[in-house]
């Protein structure tokens, strides 16, 4: 089953295969799922098209998923870049914005940069 672009895993309930799509969370998933009543325990394979399309209306009409979303993030990323913002510039860094420390711990924000030192002896070559 296809939702937005999105290959939905068929043999997992819909409950948790809902949130495959990006902008939908389980909390997200189970209001969808109580709004359009599809019980939560059946698996996506199991889902009849009337149910699918009642699932696929809600979502369109009530949430802001996949493409769209990403577009709105990377405006709001963007805006805060040109205002020159102190989170803009931690972005257009590409460093850590909500205040987590960088002296360690933000591996994979750097790039996973591991600069280890040895014992502090340099090796004398023999001749």
């Amino acid at each position: 089953m296809r939702l937005f672009g999105i290959n939905i895993p068929d043999e997992k309930r819909i409950e948790i295969s809902l949130t495959y799509v990006y902008g939908l969370g389980l909390t997200t998933s189970r209001r969808v799922l109580h709004e359009t009543h599809v019980d939560a325990g059946k698996k996506a394979k199991d889902l009849t098209p009337e149910e699918v399309n009642k699932i696929r209306g809600w979502i369109e009409k009530n949430c802001q998923v996949e493409g769209e979303l990403r577009q709105i993030i990377r405006k709001n990323i963007q805006r805060l870049k040109e205002l020159q913002t102190y989170r803009g510039s931690r972005h257009a860094k590409r460093l850590p914005v909500r205040g987590q420390r960088t002296r360690t711990n933000s591996r994979t924000v750097r790039g996973n940069v591991r600069k280890t030192a040895g014992s502090g002896k340099r090796k004398v070559d023999l001749k």
